[in-house]
């Protein structure tokens, strides 16, 4: 018994956020362990072959009733070799000691600073929708239905530690790029006062889909796309899509017929230096789809689209064909 305590406060005291050392798996996995060995050491003349079926049942029952605590199977061993009475065992010694044993545990971890009993479940709510979430709750369920095994790591350990080497792996791979490496440049711009026919024909001609607006000084202002173009058709006069969007683009719209009037004036703007990694959540969660880059004055010095980033992406990331398997 001595030994089997002494297991279960190596457990308790060196590995408290173990999920063998939570209160469950010690309580349930102990007395239903001890009562398999009552039951054997009743039902089982043979001293050995008690103390076999007892240690392998009660190791076979805490798996699925999610109760393991593996100095349990010592306490069935225990109560066949007593050769007395093995319930009246249950409550006392075995059940008096874990639980002395467990609330000297719960003292000791707070005052060394160390949270007893240790959070078992998944991450925070909202913890991967913040931009910090490289996988799913669910990914990391179907990896654990496929190992199929008893890990000695609590699920919220487990899953945070994967979210942090992944984004340690991912700083490493992109943590130097920025975006003054993959950005676009020189950059096709117009002034706030250029015509619709004239940006339109200037997209059309450069086959881009959006054009910053910057003042005569080159600071960025805004940013005008094809979307600006087609979501002020759809709010001219009652006339077809395609005849609205002719109007706008050739001039004779009666509504608007300069960029100032049509551009995204609060459009956001990175810096040359500004990191890779922080485009990602901007292009994902944002809804962005170009990105300018400016200068320390604001000034235009390029821009980042979508493409440039999966590009550059996928660069970091490609393994060369000719690696050995």
């Amino acid at each position: 018994m001595v030994s089997s305590l002494g297991a279960s406060a190596v457990l308790l005291f060196g590995m408290p956020a173990s999920p063998l050392a939570q209160p469950w798996p010690v309580v349930g996995g102990t007395v239903l362990s001890a009562l398999v060995g009552a039951a054997c050491q009743a039902l089982i003349p043979d001293t050995a072959v008690a103390c076999a079926v007892a240690v392998g049942l009660s190791v076979m029952l805490m798996v699925p009733l999610r109760c393991m605590h593996p100095p349990g199977a010592g306490f069935a061993a225990y109560v066949v070799l007593e050769h007395i009475n093995g319930v009246t065992l249950v409550l006392f010694p075995i059940l008096f000691n874990v639980a002395v044993l467990l609330v000297c545990a719960v003292i000791y971890n707070a005052i060394t600073g160390r949270r007893y009993p240790h959070p078992q479940h998944s991450l925070r709510p909202g913890f991967a929708s913040e931009g910090q979430g490289l996988f799913a709750a669910e990914d990391l369920d179907a990896a654990l239905q496929h190992y199929n095994q008893v890990l000695d790591i609590s699920r919220a350990d487990l899953e945070g530690l994967l979210h942090m080497a992944g984004r340690a792996a991912f700083n490493r791979s992109f943590g130097n790029l920025r975006c003054a490496d993959i950005m676009s440049h020189p950059v096709f711009a117009v002034e706030p006062g250029v015509s619709h026919k004239e940006a339109w024909a200037l997209m059309r001609q450069e086959h881009v889909k959006a054009l910053p607006v910057v003042n005569p000084e080159g600071v960025v202002v805004g940013m005008v796309s094809m979307s600006d173009f087609v979501r002020q058709a759809t709010l001219d006069a009652p006339e077809s899509i395609g005849q609205r969007l002719r109007h706008l683009v050739t001039g004779r719209s009666s509504s608007k017929s300069r960029v100032e009037d049509l551009m995204d004036a609060d459009t956001p703007v990175v810096q040359e230096d500004c990191l890779l990694v922080d485009l990602v959540p901007m292009f994902s969660a944002g809804g962005c789809h170009h990105l300018p880059v400016v200068s320390t004055q604001r000034k235009l010095v390029g821009i980042v689209t979508q493409t440039d980033l999966i590009r550059a992406l996928s660069a970091a990331i490609s393994v060369p064909a000719t690696q050995p398997a």
